[in-house]
């Protein structure tokens, strides 16, 4: 089974052809600028990497790229659209209706598009993709895999706010958390190289890049996430504040007299590390400011690691204890620097760091030494292959 894995983005749509009988991924690529002008990156196993600036006015031009791509003589891997068997869809909200994924039916539309106003930036491009593959590919079967799936395990003490329950059953106002396939994936990968069942884990998952989220695995499942009732929530990111005193977001509407429109704004496009340091929601542009002296890029990532040590710190408490804590992600699996200094906050779990292990990048290791009491591990994140996985279960009608 050949299924095409489907990431779409405001303006922009990642994808995958993977062979689901080795799991080999045959084709990779993104399509960017979308309504803008367009660019196509497109990588085939064995072949040579494509490049090609083109006109991509929405998503219907940019899918209709990516098949056009996959069938080409020169840099294709199929020969006819019938070879794609099924196409998987990451969707960001499904709500508190799907703890798993689904296949995509017109009931399921419906809850997408119901979700919208929990996830505006994503699920309206979400769903686009799917509606463009329907059309593009009739009669191939399709599944919605949810960021917030994995973490609809949560108890309701982890995902109630204290405000007036009303609130909770008129509006479904609650945590939802995020990044869930990367968590679930990478606390599984994580059992596999303890060689333990992960039913008797407690893992503590840290998804860290532009995005960043940390969750609490227990006996295989989410019990809590750092992310809430949006991916605003938590961590300081690249953008976005993470958490943050209500009262002070009020106090600010009001001396400075902003819409809730230019509010949202501040909070999730100019906060985070890009905020405090003033200089780019690059880490790696704030790491070589912090070298020549710039203080403010200094305190933005002492900030951004002091707050991911202080939620994994809450984890430990709220799981009562740790066995292993996992760093995945654009940042969590490239900067040993950043692993090191939130795990200087943690010297109560015996963590002891190899610092040669600890400079790897985006290989799967463990990067503490045999005295260590906690394990860490570096582990990359495959949220296409789960979301191929699932889609191939689902088609093939296997629980």
């Amino acid at each position: 089974m050949k299924v095409l894995v489907i990431n779409c983005g405001s303006s922009s749509l990642k994808y995958q052809l993977i062979d689901m009988e080795n799991e080999e991924v045959l084709a990779k690529g993104l399509c960017e600028r979308i309504g803008i002008d367009g660019k196509l990156k497109h990588e085939a196993t064995g072949k040579d990497k494509y490049l090609v600036n083109i006109t991509l006015n929405d998503h219907n031009d940019a899918i209709k790229a990516v098949l056009d791509a996959l069938l080409d003589s020169e840099h294709g891997v199929i020969r006819d659209m019938n070879e794609i068997d099924a196409v998987g869809h990451r969707v960001a909200h499904g709500g508190d209706h799907f703890d798993k994924s689904a296949l995509i039916t017109p009931n399921v539309k419906e809850y997408i598009t119901k979700y919208i106003e929990l996830a505006p930036l994503h699920n309206p491009a979400n769903l686009t993709g799917i509606e463009v593959c329907e059309k593009l590919m009739p009669g191939v079967p399709m599944v919605a895999v949810f960021d917030t799936a994995f973490h609809q395990t949560m108890p309701e003490k982890a995902y109630l706010y204290a405000i007036p329950y009303k609130y909770y059953e008129k509006y479904k106002v609650r945590k939802y958390g995020f990044h869930g396939t990367s968590h679930m994936y990478v606390s599984q990968e994580c059992a596999k190289l303890m060689n333990t069942p992960i039913e008797n884990l407690k893992l503590i998952t840290c998804h860290l890049g532009n995005g960043g989220s940390v969750t609490a695995v227990q006996n295989g499942v989410s019990i809590d996430t750092s992310m809430g009732f949006t991916p605003l929530d938590g961590i300081a990111m690249g953008t976005r504040s993470g958490s943050i005193d209500a009262a002070a977001v009020l106090y600010l509407m009001k001396k400075e007299n902003l819409t809730t429109d230019e509010m949202d704004t501040i909070l999730n496009k100019e906060s985070g590390v890009y905020g405090l340091s003033g200089v780019s929601s690059d880490f790696r542009d704030i790491e070589d400011a912090e070298i020549e002296g710039n203080k403010r890029a200094e305190v933005a990532l002492e900030t951004f690691a002091y707050r991911v040590a202080k939620t994994v710190g809450e984890y430990v408490a709220t799981m009562n204890g740790v066995d292993a804590i996992v760093f995945t992600a654009g940042l969590g699996e490239n900067s040993g620097p950043t692993r090191q200094i939130i795990c200087s906050y943690l010297g109560y779990l015996g963590i002891e760091l190899n610092s040669y292990r600890n400079s790897v990048r985006g290989k799967a290791v463990e990067i503490t030494t045999k005295q260590s009491k906690t394990k860490v591990f570096v582990i990359p994140t495959n949220e296409e292959l789960v979301i191929a996985r699932d889609t191939r279960n689902i088609v093939s009608g296997v629980e």
